[in-house]
């Protein structure tokens, strides 16, 4: 584990950008971005044209470490350059972010209320290959749609296996059991991953992990598990709220830091001026710093 990395995830003030969308999630990010799919004519095209639209935020001077703790990459992304550099090297070495990686092969059918993760085969090669582009930790996400408790047990228990896993092979997970924010019990859903939450910390040895959670319905919900010894940081998602709303939430929850995706690229365009492109950036940055370091 680089100590650098991890004295910065631990204790510096910022948020972490995800820049992760992968798989069937890539088309919608682009055309959020202003470009359909008549842009592209192979997977290979569309690959690249979301490699551009990431490497055009973060060579952005308005991606800084200032605001910045860290970036989720998809794996692609981390096997791709910037400048010539891989593209974790350049977002350590250039701009002092530290880079994460999203490792999970997307959402298995609902069952229990829940999506759990599909199996992740290669795991052991992925995370041999994370470590080697200098990776500091990992991400992996499942979905909780319905307050079942049975659901909520099984999400949370794969979710530290996972983890194990994953800080055996020297890296920091974030471990990612989303609330769906349409949940129409949300509130007893978050309730019932908190007790699981807390099953799991107490089983844990020496390993240090991280949460990426969906702003609670009761603010300052997950204060108790920011002060358990083995939890880095607690991070939340955008979960499709809009920046301002998301911001608004966020700041009501002192400690918890934003890990947004939609929400930090709202309104940015292929189209844009360079100098517009780096405006509306700096805009979302400067206010979703604000929100998490209330």
């Amino acid at each position: 584990m680089n100590t650098a990395m991890f004295n910065r995830m631990a204790n510096d003030p910022g948020f972490i950008a995800a820049l992760d969308q992968s798989g069937g999630s890539t088309p919608k990010a682009l055309k959020a971005y202003g470009l359909d799919e008549t842009a592209w004519s192979s997977e290979a095209e569309m690959f690249d044209l979301v490699h551009a639209m990431r490497t055009r935020i973060i060579k952005s001077p308005a991606f800084t470490k200032e605001h910045i703790l860290a970036a989720i990459l998809f794996e692609m992304t981390m096997d791709r350059t910037i400048d010539d550099k891989l593209t974790a090297d350049y977002l350590w070495e250039e701009k002092g972010i530290v880079p994460i990686l999203k490792i999970d092969k997307g959402l298995a059918p609902l069952e229990n209320g829940v999506q759990l993760m599909k199996p992740i085969p290669g795991l052991d090669e992925l995370l041999a290959r994370a470590n080697e582009r200098h990776i500091f930790g990992t991400k992996e996400r499942s979905v909780i749609k319905e307050a079942n408790e049975e659901g909520i047990r099984a999400v949370a228990e794969q979710q530290f296996e996972l983890g194990k896993k994953v800080c055996a092979a020297g890296l920091v997970p974030i471990l990612e059991p989303e609330v769906d924010i349409n949940c129409p019990e949300k509130e007893k859903a978050e309730e019932f991953l908190k007790k699981y939450m807390k099953e799991g910390l107490a089983k844990l040895g020496d390993e240090k992990i991280m949460f990426k959670l969906t702003i609670p319905t009761v603010e300052n919900f997950y204060a108790d598990i920011m002060e358990d010894p083995h939890v880095v940081r607690v991070v939340a998602l955008s979960g499709g709220y809009t920046r301002a709303h998301a911001n608004e939430l966020l700041a009501k929850n002192h400690g918890l830091i934003a890990s947004f995706s939609r929400a930090l690229v709202e309104g940015l365009a292929a189209q844009m001026s360079d100098e517009e492109f780096n405006a509306k950036l700096a805009e979302s940055v400067r206010s979703v710093y604000e929100a998490s370091i209330q």
